[in-house]
């Protein structure tokens, strides 16, 4: 009988275990699921992300956009990664153009290595 007990110990120990652990994560600041910032926007992984952005939406609007720059940015743990950015573009047909705020979200999956734009719009004001 004393193994029975010490197993069902043990799984009730895993089960708290599991269940504490989004509660651990909050309590560090990160909520899990939740939107983190980009600690550093100008990294050569963001940058390409809001380059493949600009690319995708392109493609998708028959546009002319060059990225400028990433403002801003936060990403979100999910079954890959989500990445919301705040960029800088400007119309390239257009010579003195200048540039204007966008918001593009794109889905990055690990394996395989994949990029999906989920939205692009322009950030009014």
């Amino acid at each position: 009988m004393a193994p029975k007990s010490l197993h069902i110990l043990l799984a009730s120990l895993s089960l708290l275990v599991v269940a504490l652990a989004p509660i651990s994560a909050a309590s560090r600041g990160h909520i899990v699921g939740g939107w983190q910032p980009i600690a550093n926007p100008k990294a050569p992984e963001i940058v390409k992300i809001a380059k493949f952005s600009v690319s995708e939406h392109n493609k998708q609007k028959n546009t002319s956009l060059v990225l400028v720059s990433v403002v801003k940015g936060e990403s979100q743990v999910v079954a890959g990664i989500n990445y919301r950015l705040v960029i800088s573009a400007k119309d390239a047909s257009a010579s003195a153009a200048a540039p204007k705020a966008y918001s593009a979200v794109v889905y990055s999956k690990a394996a395989p290595r994949s990029l999906h734009l989920t939205s692009f719009e322009k950030i009014k004001g």
